[in-house]
């Protein structure tokens, strides 16, 4: 097998595990934001599996990543033992909440597209 050493960022990406790619994106969700498990898996270009992105979580060496910035697409947290663990973090990180407990997802959704500067140089639009 040849090795391409000039491989572009998206080959590496491409050969990185399924969960890698879920805990690069969960590691830059912003404070006071969150995401949901489906967005997560559409970033990553696996639109299809929100439910593996949860499985992500269950992984024991990710845990130190936020992982309580993530909900389902309802704004809903997870179930006990973590609920009140999740709210309380949030809170204190300044999301909302309906009266049920649910963020205000149109309020705190992360959109990384919009809300983030660019990583390079490069990406900066030009202006004359």
């Amino acid at each position: 097998m040849k090795f391409d050493f000039f491989a572009s960022s998206d080959t590496i990406s491409y050969m990185k595990s399924f969960y890698e790619q879920v805990y690069d994106v969960v590691e830059k969700i912003p404070y006071g934001r969150v995401t949901t498990f489906g967005q997560i898996a559409r970033m990553i270009g696996r639109p299809k599996m929100a439910r593996f992105v949860g499985y992500a979580s269950n992984n024991q060496k990710s845990w130190h990543l936020p992982w309580h910035r993530v909900v389902f697409k309802d704004g809903s947290l997870c179930g006990e033992p973590f609920f009140e663990q999740q709210y309380k973090a949030l809170k204190s990180e300044g999301v909302k909440f309906t009266r049920d407990k649910r963020v205000k997802i149109e309020e705190f959704m992360w959109r990384p597209e919009s809300q983030s500067a660019p990583e390079d140089i490069r990406d900066w639009p030009l202006k004359f």
